[in-house]
């Protein structure tokens, strides 16, 4: 995939996910609703972390310390999906996945995220639920149910 994203002292403010392959392509804006293929894109509501689908790129890239917290939250979700990188992100954003947590990731790998995220009723934030910004750690949960925030921020400190 390919991100591009926009900030505005630090902090993102527009953002776009393009997948070529599947012919996918997210544009988020603070303040606007986010289009996926140019229509209205949306999270959808998650009841409870038991019931939710969550995606990560693979558990080696953890480092040994985020992998052991990340277990605390996979043993207490529905399914965990592997793979798909920024795609994630995007299936998240149309209500295909409610979660997304990753560690070790760079400001180009998340920046274009956020708003995209955002703008479809989701939310972004670091390990410790702090809205991301240029200074983040690279540690990220993306909640497409904003309810599910307080368990995974919890689940991911014990």
């Amino acid at each position: 995939g390919t991100l591009i994203a926009l900030l505005d002292d630090g902090i993102p403010v527009l953002g776009i996910i393009d997948q070529p392959i599947a012919g996918d392509r997210w544009v988020g804006a603070t303040g606007r609703q986010t289009l996926f293929n140019c229509s209205p894109a949306s999270t959808r509501q998650c009841p409870a972390l038991a019931s939710a689908y969550v995606g990560t790129t693979s558990p080696q890239a953890f480092d040994p310390a985020d992998f052991k917290r990340f277990e605390q939250l996979r043993t207490g979700v529905r399914e965990v999906l592997y793979g798909g990188d920024c795609h994630n992100y995007g299936l998240l954003a149309s209500g295909w996945l409610d979660l997304v947590v990753e560690s070790g990731l760079k400001l180009h790998d998340f920046a274009a995220l956020v708003p995209v995220v955002e703008g479809a009723g989701g939310v972004m934030r670091d390990w410790s639920g702090q809205p991301l910004h240029s200074g983040s750690d690279g540690r990220v949960i993306a909640a497409g149910d904003a309810g599910l925030l307080a368990g995974v921020v919890a689940a991911l400190s014990a």
